[in-house]
């Protein structure tokens, strides 16, 4: 496959190929830890680095073993130092696009995962098979907090994750949360669950359970079914972030819903059935929202989906970046169905499956969590990539 930048496809797409070559390392995943520009600070790895394998040497820059390769190369005093990374590509059923999976413990020391490293990043999968990539998660091992136990919102999660959205202007969005994306690094690190996931960005802990049903359905499309269970009760403080089930923006009764991701929803009624048309009116109404809550005008956030009710349940139309997201995300079944457990929202609880137009999506609420039900995501390769940081001593 032609590469550009020293990308480099790794053959060997099995589940758990993100665990290939994890060396233990003191201090790794440091995520949280955004920066004062707002990039992500994750995978802030310690200074000892811990017990980096792969440092073997190499041909032409590709590494053909199973140890992902962190040797330093090129590091010199006031310049770009370049190392290498090994990246799991995994596709999400119903998303977008595909994710590209980084372990925080295998990037390189002094990688802060900010914006300027990762357009270097996306610039290095320009002639590779993932060039229109635009959406990248960083996971690893949980730091651990506090005493909860179990599996409710107290619980300790098992990984951080930090969902990074790449934008069409080639900047990149760090406060937007993917659910998607957080199920691709389960998926990658290969654990078969229950995982607890606590997603950094927006403060979001994910139950992710393997559906024992789908066991023979499983096998043989080459993935799992996953049930994400939101872990915080839909009528908690926060879910509606201007204190109102209903807001008028633009003329237009809408709930503002923040549950995973911050949404808009909006009766379809209220707009022309042309599809170029809801859409200008549903952009429109986006950014009004985003001035509303605080957002910048062309932030991904807030998310905005249009829904029409009737006897025979609810169709739910999205936005995501781009134009039109193919069926629903994570999040914003997740918001929709905590949106309906509230009384006096416009959104109607859902009775049965949502419609959307690429299938259906199956949510549940419980007092303590939204389950959103049969989401698979698969493996579909590795990637060796060049990360470069800009050495400053």
């Amino acid at each position: 496959m032609p590469t550009t930048d020293g990308a480099r496809t790794v053959q060997g797409p099995a589940a758990g190929a993100a665990r290939a070559g994890q060396a233990s390392a003191t201090g790794a995943a440091r995520t949280g830890q955004a920066s004062a520009t707002g990039g992500a600070r994750a995978g802030q790895a310690s200074a000892t680095g811990g017990a980096r394998t792969g440092q073997g040497p190499t041909t032409g820059g590709v590494r053909t073993g199973q140890e992902p390769p962190t040797g330093r190369k090129g590091r010199r005093r006031g310049r770009e130092a370049t190392d290498t990374v090994l990246a799991t590509v995994v596709r999400a059923e119903d998303a977008p696009g595909p994710t590209l999976v980084l372990r925080l413990d295998q990037l390189p020391v002094g990688a802060l995962a900010l914006g300027g490293e990762l357009a270097r990043l996306r610039q290095a999968l320009v002639g590779t098979a993932y060039a229109d990539l635009h959406k990248i998660a960083l996971y690893g091992p949980a730091i651990r907090t506090g005493t909860g136990t179990g599996t409710g919102a107290d619980a300790h999660p098992d990984l951080d994750y930090r969902f990074v959205q790449a934008l069409p202007d080639r900047a990149f969005d760090f406060r937007a949360g993917c659910g998607h994306s957080l199920l691709a690094c389960v998926v990658a690190d290969g654990r078969p669950g229950p995982v607890t996931v606590r997603a950094v960005t927006t403060g979001d802990t994910v139950l992710c359970e393997r559906e024992p049903q789908d066991r023979t359905s499983s096998e043989s499309k080459g993935s799992h079914a996953y049930t994400l269970s939101f872990l915080k009760p839909p009528t908690a403080p926060g879910t509606l972030p201007t204190g109102r089930p209903v807001d008028v923006l633009l003329g237009v009764p809408v709930s503002l819903v923040r549950y995973g991701n911050p949404y808009v929803f909006v009766d379809a009624r209220h707009f022309p059935e042309d599809e170029a048309a809801l859409q200008h009116h549903l952009l429109a109404l986006r950014a009004e929202a985003a001035r509303v809550l605080g957002y910048p005008p062309h932030s991904a956030l807030p998310k905005i989906a249009a829904f029409a009710a009737g006897p025979s349940g609810v169709d739910v139309r999205a936005l995501t970046v781009g134009g039109w997201h193919p069926r629903l995300a994570v999040t914003g079944a997740a918001a929709l169905a905590a949106a309906g457990a509230i009384g006096g929202t416009v959104v109607p609880a859902p009775t049965g499956p949502v419609r959307t137009p690429g299938g259906t999506v199956t949510v549940s609420t419980a007092p303590d969590r939204v389950r959103v039900h049969h989401k698979r995501a698969t493996v579909l390769g590795r990637v060796e990539l060049p990360w470069r940081i800009h050495a400053t001593a």
